[in-house]
């Protein structure tokens, strides 16, 4: 059950655990696995991701079946729906057109004395995007991930997936079983969701390779026999994709380092407790790690979404995860006032923050951290999280304070561009002699100074 918090000092404390949820010491014990992993993927290549595919995903493959073929990619618009194909077509449409409007423009400004200053913005030559798999399916994220990219002119763009678990497949569990079926059968346990392939396509990726985890990340990072080394990896994954990311940054750049998801709505009287307990199952539903947050001005309402959410939770599908996410990590705070709430949020940082007030306008004011937020009873996350159109890769674990979502941004990067003519850069060579000195950079001083135009002998003292 969700628990419902008056006390402020109790609820700093409690939205303070929840924000810092994945700084625990068993991060530390899976980073020695993760690092164990990159190094074999950087000496071994394919060998090493096939050996790590197989001892942590039961899943067999040879090099030649890491890339996904241009069959199966074909088939996998036979698969689909053509309801599912027309959403996905939709959102990217969508998305495309709000991330074309984010396209940062190359410019030069002309000064006097011939001074020319600009900045020039290029796309990185390569990126990888990583989409969570196994037993869930995720083309939303597909299309958050590799539209940026298409857009800002990357002219590469692999993609890295795990299959579909084998167990679910064939309902076996045991490794032998697993290969046995495989071998003698002819079971596959190496599929992939055909709306992600189909997704993958509407948004422009190049190449998609069946693996995940560690080894997915290490193979984008380093690159392997199969698998091209990238520029920039993006995408979330679990705490192992994440640490891997994390140990890679610096040989490739990344997004963020995704944590568990989490929403923190913001409501007043006004709102209406069946949407409110809506959007915080939604969110709860991700993973038992997710966090759902209510701050409210009005006890009634808290006590309303409180039952609402119980009712909600009866017929559940996903019931088990849902209400561990919530025992965990949901909780409802009641405040004196709107700009309290405002505090809390500010000081949580949320990832999506919902406000279900009279006037979201107004209270959008007092908000300064959020990844994304989203304005009013009629724009449920669900929104942001398919279709509306900006990104819903978001800072977590209160990154917001200074993490942006993902955009062209992440995909492009920028270089100075400087042009001095012999007569502006006469003019500052006294200034740059001086700081260089000072600095005690004597090359720096002279590269400027023999520069200089030469005067005549006898002519010194003119």
């Amino acid at each position: 059950m969700l628990r419902i918090i008056t006390q402020r000092i109790e609820a700093e404390a409690e939205l303070r655990r929840i924000r810092d949820r994945t700084s625990t010491d068993q991060i530390v014990h899976k980073e020695a696995t993760v690092r164990e992993v990159l190094q074999a993927v950087k000496r071994q290549g394919d060998r090493a991701v096939l050996h790590y595919t197989q001892e942590f995903d039961l899943t067999y493959l040879t090099s030649e079946q890491l890339r996904v073929s241009g069959s199966e990619l074909d088939a996998a618009y036979q698969q689909v729906s053509k309801e599912l194909l027309e959403a996905i077509q939709l959102a990217r449409t969508q998305i495309e057109a709000f991330h074309r409007q984010r396209v940062p423009k190359s410019w030069v400004q002309f000064k006097d004395d011939e001074v020319v200053l600009g900045k020039r913005y290029t796309p990185i030559d390569r990126a990888g995007i990583y989409i969570p798999g196994g037993r869930a399916v995720y083309p939303s994220t597909v299309l958050m991930n590799a539209i940026p990219a298409k857009v800002a002119g990357v002219p590469r763009i692999a993609m890295v997936t795990p299959p579909a678990s084998p167990s679910q497949l064939t309902g076996l569990e045991t490794k032998s079983e697993l290969k046995s079926a495989q071998m003698a059968a002819g079971i596959s346990p190496a599929a992939i969701n055909p709306a992600v392939l189909v997704a993958a396509q509407e948004a422009g990726v190049h190449e998609i390779y069946r693996v995940g985890g560690a080894q997915a990340i290490a193979a984008l990072a380093y690159g392997t026999e199969t698998i091209p080394k990238v520029d920039v990896i993006t995408g979330p994954g679990n705490i192992y994709v994440t640490l891997a990311k994390k140990l890679v940054y610096g040989t490739v750049g990344i997004d963020s380092l995704a944590g568990p998801s989490e929403v923190l709505v913001i409501a007043d009287k006004t709102a209406n407790p069946v949407y409110v307990a809506a959007d915080l199952l939604a969110q709860a539903e991700h993973d038992p790690m997710a966090a759902a947050i209510l701050v409210t001005t009005d006890e009634l309402l808290a006590q309303k979404v409180q039952a609402e959410v119980e009712w909600q939770l009866r017929d559940h599908p996903r019931r088990l995860l849902t209400e561990k996410a919530i025992a965990h990590y949901g909780l409802i705070v009641v405040v004196e006032s709107l700009a309290v709430a405002a505090e809390l949020s500010n000081e949580f940082a949320p990832e999506h923050l919902e406000l279900e007030v009279d006037d979201p306008w107004a209270m959008l004011e007092l908000i300064r951290h959020a990844g994304a937020i989203f304005m009013g009873s009629s724009t449920p996350e669900a929104v942001g999280d398919y279709l509306a159109g900006p990104n819903h890769t978001l800072p977590t674990s209160g990154a917001a304070r200074y993490a942006s979502a993902l955009g062209v941004e992440t995909f492009m990067k920028h270089s100075s561009i400087i042009s001095y003519s012999p007569t502006a850069l006469q003019k500052v060579a006294n200034a740059i002699d001086v700081l260089a000195n000072a600095e005690g950079l004597p090359s720096h001083a002279d590269s400027v100074r023999l520069r200089m135009p030469k005067r005549e002998p006898g002519n010194e003292g003119l």
